[in-house]
């Protein structure tokens, strides 16, 4: 070795003259097809939903017990997964957490009963919770950091394509009853071992645990320049994983707007997709009319993906997401307030276009405010801060609608929840170009 070999460095330099190689494309796409089975998970039951009811002889009360039963035992899956990730690693969290899903998804196709459907939902959720926690804080500690921002936004458009084959399944194989799409959901797990195969275990939390052989291995892998050098990690000290260190010091604040942020964020996004079959059918909609908007909607949204991949790097974190937003927040005025069908598509594509790339950005920013100690954990808190208004937004959207607060109304609520996220963004510190700690 030689002395500039011999060099010491912090780990994010490491990724600093990092080129993005063909192994990043296959890293990225083993973790975009993890965030597909995740999106299409949430969302496949919504779209054969009409079809529990007949089978388990329940109204439309038992059948949102079913919906929200995946996201119900994903929020204490989330809290249990993330620390767990920043302690035993990132790749075995997402590789055991997704397998453990497919076994207990294929199970709940046979459940003879509600009770145990119910259940097992639950059990899925918690399983899953794992993977959907740690993709994006794992993909973020494997990219140069010149590339980290437009390469995670990327990632986000698996939630449409999720989304589109929610839609597709339900086309193709809601005649067949809901069982299987169910046993479709378990077959997905079975990319836990692509996961293994082609994703290497973060640098990052390597050097943290003093494992500089291996996670210079990584960095040979990654091809890095750097490779070679002593890694230096400034959380390496800190407590892997303990929840009570992101309510300490400079952490603190960032901490309770990320977590007030995530649950209107994702309030407002979730009332509306949920509900948006039932509110387009009380604009005059068929339910296929309502199928094919909300398949619209999704291909309107990894366009909005792209245009916040291509200006992250250029503008930041901060201006991109912020100007998205309030574009959304005008496109659910379009959408709320349309007096026509062509004003209703025209508004909800701008909302759609701009409210999901803000996503895109989100889950790259989210997952850049936490040192490596605490990065699985912070965004654990994150995806638990969401899930609670993924849990909580329907049933409060469906009271709305039970009232006969009606559609226009119904919209300027969520369209509210919306505002109140940009609001909590403005006082965040900006990531672009940095290097995770």
């Amino acid at each position: 070795m030689t002395a500039t070999d011999a060099r010491t460095l912090p780990i994010g330099a490491a990724f600093d003259r990092m080129p993005f190689s063909r192994r990043h494309v296959l890293i990225a796409l083993a973790l975009f097809i993890a965030f597909v089975i995740e999106s299409w998970e949430q969302l496949a039951l919504v779209y054969v939903s009409g079809d529990l009811g007949p089978a388990f002889g329940i109204d439309e009360a038992g059948v949102g017990i079913v919906l929200s039963a995946v996201a119900f035992g994903m929020i204490p899956g989330v809290l249990v997964w993330g620390p767990l990730a920043d302690r035993i690693g990132r790749k075995p969290t997402a590789f055991w957490s997704l397998l453990a899903y497919g076994v207990i998804a294929l199970a709940s196709a046979f459940a003879p009963n509600l009770a145990t459907l119910v259940a097992l939902r639950v059990a899925s959720g918690l399983a899953l919770a794992g993977v959907y926690t740690i993709t994006f804080p794992f993909f973020l500690e494997l990219l140069p950091t010149r590339h980290r921002g437009r390469a995670a936004v990327y990632l986000s458009i698996g939630w449409p394509i999720g989304m589109l084959a929610a839609i597709a399944a339900s086309v193709t194989l809601g005649d067949l009853g809901w069982h299987v799409v169910v046993i479709a959901s378990a077959a997905a797990g079975l990319w836990a071992f692509a996961i293994r195969a082609w994703v290497p275990e973060s640098p990052y939390w390597l050097a943290a645990r003093g494992r500089q052989d291996e996670a210079r291995a990584v960095l040979r892998e990654l091809g890095s320049p750097d490779a070679e050098a002593t890694f230096t990690v400034a959380s390496a000290s800190a407590r892997a994983g303990n929840p009570m260190d992101l309510l300490r010091g400079r952490l603190a604040r960032i901490t309770v707007l990320m977590l007030a942020l995530n649950f209107v964020f994702n309030w407002g996004y979730w009332g509306l997709q949920t509900w948006l079959p039932t509110l387009l059918q009380a604009k005059g909609l068929s339910l296929s009319a309502s199928l094919g908007f909300a398949a619209l909607s999704a291909l309107m949204m990894i366009p909005g993906y792209v245009s916040a991949s291509l200006l992250t790097g250029r503008f930041g974190r901060k201006k991109v997401f912020l100007f998205y937003v309030v574009a959304a927040v005008l496109g659910g005025l379009w959408f709320a307030t349309a007096s026509s069908l062509t004003g209703l598509y025209l508004g909800n594509f701008v909302l759609s276009f701009f409210s999901l790339g803000a996503w895109g950005v989100w889950n790259t920013w989210n997952g850049e405010f936490y040192p490596t100690a605490l990065r699985g954990t912070g965004y654990s808190w994150a995806t638990a801060s969401q899930l609670v208004a993924t849990t909580v937004a329907p049933s409060a959207v469906g009271a709305l609608l039970a009232h006969a607060t009606g559609f226009t109304a119904t919209m300027l609520v969520i369209n509210a929840f919306m505002v109140a996220t940009a609001l909590l963004a403005m006082p965040l510190p900006e990531t672009e170009g940095r290097e995770l700690e």
